[in-house]
Formats: C-alpha cells, structure tokens, sequence
C-alpha cells in the first residue's frame, strides 16, 4: 500500500472519529451515558481484548504467510543459480539451451510474473520456461556417469524449485478470507459505537477528543498493517521485490563470462519470448 495513502486514511478515520466524538459530547449527560462506570468499563474491556486478541491471531497469520513468500522467493533464486552450474554436467547440446532457459526463466519471475503477482492476474499459470526446460530434458539422453548424475541432480532441484515458487505464489494470494475482514470490522465499528457512549459533557474536550482519537488510531494502524502483510507483492515500502532472482541474474551472467560461454536467451529482459 502507498505509504502517503495509508497516512491519509488514518488521519482521516481518527479525525472523523474525534469530531463524532464531540458532536455526541455536546448533548451528552456529565459523567457519560452509563450510570455505572466501572460496569461500562469492564464490558469496554471484554470488547477490546476479544477483538485485539482476534487481530493478534490473524496479524500473525498474515505475518507467516509474508515470510514464506519472502523466504520462498529467496530459495527459488538460488535453487535457479544451482541448476545453471548442473546444466553444465549435461550433454554438451543441451548446455546452452538448458542454461539461457534458466536465464529466461530467472528473467520472467523478476519481469513480467512478478508484476502479474503485483496485479493479482498470476493465477494458477505456469512459468512457460520451466514448461520449455521441461520439454528440453526430455530429448537429453545422459550416457556417462557424469551426465546421469546430473540429470538425477536436475529433477531434485526441479521438485526443490517448484515448491520454493509455490510459497512465492501463496503469499500473492492472501490468506486472510473476506469473512474475516467482515468480522474484523465489524468489531472495530462496534468498539468504536460502544466509545461513543463515554461521551461526556463535563469533560474537556481535548480530552475526549484524545479518548477517541487514540483507539481508533491504534485499531486502523493495526488494520492497515493487516492489509499490508495480507498483501506484500507491491511497490510501497516494505513490499516484497525480486532482488533474490535479480542477484541470481547478475552471478549467473559473471559466470557464464567467467566459463566462456556463448549463451544467447531466447527471451527479453522481462522474460518474454522473443
């Protein structure tokens, strides 16, 4: 989320929140509306910790899947910087195909399938690369022992990069389901009614104002982290990027120089085909 974005929607809840706030403090009894305090308070309190308590939960839930997805991003980065050095074991046809397919494949995931995760338009396809590298071992016939170690090598990894990728991808989804988001909001625009009861006339109004500016500041900050870890693919600060797969694209290119090796990826730099 844009950083600028989430502080204008909380300055703008808490102002809306402490204006209500005063406006219900102009006709409201001294002492607020409860006769008994103390009664009032302990209800405000059930509210209060039973909703915090539910945030707590889903924060950390949502906490969990943004980790995963950073640390599967990491993972399928390296495991595609451990395949361009297995290629090198195969068949010497299939060397240059197999590595500018992993090129290309790297080039995609930092290009153009991360803006899709970014727009929410990935979905359940394929990297069309890692169909292609597929399509290209299966015509490798591995003889020497070297190049049968290799092959067997290339299928680990393969499975290993695979998983890493789908913790990538659970991650652009979002785990926190819409019923939840109902009930989230639905408790903090009920604690914030049940607020508007404390409302009282023989109290200053900066004070009043600081009651009710303060627990909504607290409940919309929290709610905005929410959204922010239910969705860490994008460009604001803090949001996940491809810098794991854009490293892996510089070590792959310094070894291809250093190794002498003549690759030309059958794609652009944002991974398309060309």
């Amino acid at each position: 989320m844009n950083p600028w974005l989430a502080i204008l929607i909380l300055l703008g809840c808490t102002a809306a929140a402490v204006t209500l706030m005063l406006v219900v403090r102009r006709r409201a009894p001294e002492g607020s509306y409860f006769a008994d305090g103390d009664r009032a308070a302990g209800a405000f309190g059930v509210l209060a910790t039973g909703f915090f308590l539910l945030l707590g939960f889903v924060v950390f839930l949502a906490f969990t899947s943004y980790d995963s997805a950073r640390a599967g991003a990491e993972d399928e980065a390296r495991i595609v910087a451990q395949q361009v050095e297995t290629a090198q074991f195969f068949p010497e046809t299939y060397r240059a195909d197999l590595t500018g397919e992993l090129v290309c494949y790297a080039r995609s995931v930092a290009g153009v399938q991360w803006a899709r995760m970014q727009s929410h338009t990935l979905g359940d396809d394929l990297n069309p690369w890692g169909v292609k590298m597929f399509e290209t071992l299966q015509q490798v016939d591995a003889k020497t022992n070297a190049e049968q170690d290799a092959y067997s090598k290339w299928g680990d990894e393969r499975t290993a990069r695979e998983d890493a990728r789908s913790a990538r991808i659970h991650g652009a989804a979002g785990v926190i389901p819409t019923p939840l988001w109902f009930v989230l909001f639905f408790a903090a625009i009920t604690i914030v009614v049940f607020m508007l009861f404390f409302a009282d006339s023989g109290e200053r109004a900066v004070v009043q104002g600081v009651l009710m500016g303060s627990v909504v500041a607290v409940i919309v900050s929290m709610l905005l982290l929410l959204q922010f870890l239910n969705n860490p693919f994008n460009k604001g600060i803090g949001g996940l990027r491809p810098v794991a797969m854009e490293r892996t694209l510089r070590i792959v290119d310094q070894e291809i120089r250093a190794a002498g090796l003549k690759i030309t990826p059958p794609c652009d730099a944002q991974g398309n085909p060309r």
